[in-house]
């Protein structure tokens, strides 16, 4: 079964993360995947809207530490490399013309709560979790501080960033993470349906209130991904995300 599945619900398309086993952390091939299968969808003149969702019972853990633990401190262009792939996929979402839905059921946390983040609108079910614990895998948050910050302001954003901690359904939804808070088990249905109305309005109007968004944002979103491959790249040479995300991975192998 791949690891990224796409469905189509008339002029709604389903992007679901499908490693359940995973809690949905996600790989570089999968990002690459996605951005494959949002490019496929821009050209699609026949999808009005994207839902992005999570198969069994989660929405994305965020990166799969398995694959980062064992980078090279001295290899600098290895971390560099790694913002790249995560600026690629972040650039694919915010440049859909098509309005688009996160369904978040579960953990949503580190990247992958970026990545609902970044969805137009979120809808959660009360099995939502949310979150950017980062820092607890010695991992810095430089652009989950720019996605948090329009929407949980500098309070906030620091508070997430550096306690690492997550919150539920509820508080997401008073915080304005979640724009729909719904019954458990429900979001990808409602995401849908929310998905199904918002494909029937005027799709010029839609395209240039996204395109003026996008540049309001642009220059913010730039430089944070600037400052994130200096960030990650100091970080990952001092050997500490290294360290921490093995101690992690040992410790869940022992439960």
């Amino acid at each position: 079964m791949p690891d990224v599945l796409l469905e189509r619900d008339g002029e709604v398309a389903v992007v679901t993360l499908n490693r359940p086993e995973k809690l949905n952390a996600w790989t570089a091939d999968m990002r690459s995947r996605i951005i494959e299968i949002l490019a496929g969808l821009t050209r699609d003149e026949s999808c009005r809207a994207i839902v992005f969702t999570g198969s069994g019972g989660a929405f994305c853990a965020g990166q799969d530490l398995a694959e980062t633990a064992t980078t090279d401190p001295d290899d600098h262009e290895a971390a560099e490399a790694w913002i790249d792939g995560f600026e690629d996929l972040y650039r694919a979402v915010r440049e859909l013309d098509q309005v688009t839905i996160a369904a978040v059921d579960g953990v949503a946390a580190g990247s992958g709560f970026q990545f609902a983040a970044l969805a137009d609108l979120r809808v959660g079910g009360a099995s939502a979790r949310m979150g950017q614990p980062e820092v607890h895998s010695g991992i810095p948050s430089v652009t989950g501080l720019w996605v948090m910050w329009g929407l949980l302001g500098r309070g906030k954003t620091t508070e997430f960033a550096l306690t690492g901690e997550l919150v539920d359904a509820d508080e997401a939804y008073r915080l304005g993470l979640l724009n729909r808070l719904v019954e458990p088990g429900r979001a990808l249905e409602q995401a849908i349906a929310l998905a199904h109305r918002m494909s029937r309005l005027p799709s010029g109007a839609v395209r240039l209130t996204k395109s003026r968004i996008r540049e309001i944002e642009e220059a913010d979103f730039t430089e944070a991904f600037a400052s994130a491959k200096e960030v990650h790249r100091e970080a990952y040479a001092t050997g500490e995300p290294q360290r921490e995300m093995a101690r992690f991975l040992e410790k869940r192998r022992s439960r």
